[in-house]
């Protein structure tokens, strides 16, 4: 196991679906700023991961997400960016 594995917490919004907040602490969501929270929702555990730089995340460069929590102590994903458009045929 890679020297520099960090905790992380994973909750789900109720308003948004796909959208994540990854948190440093278990319900450590004093990191993250007021108004953030307010558009979340109330937010429902997903799951606890530890994260390493090897680990391969689905959406996210665990790189990036491992800095924001340490530097912020959360990071949020963001529902991907979907265009219906393309599936037309246009």
């Amino acid at each position: 196991m890679p020297d520099e594995t960090r905790p992380c917490w994973i909750y789900a919004s109720p308003h948004k679906e796909e959208m994540y907040l990854y948190l440093a602490a278990e319900d450590g969501f004093e990191a993250a700023p007021a108004a953030l929270l307010q558009r979340f929702g109330t937010p429902r555990l997903v799951m606890r991961l530890d994260l390493h730089p090897g680990r391969t995340l689905a959406r996210e460069d665990v790189t990036r997400v491992l800095a924001n929590l340490t530097t912020q102590g959360y990071h949020l994903q963001l529902p991907p960016d979907l265009h219906p458009d393309l599936y037309e045929g246009d």
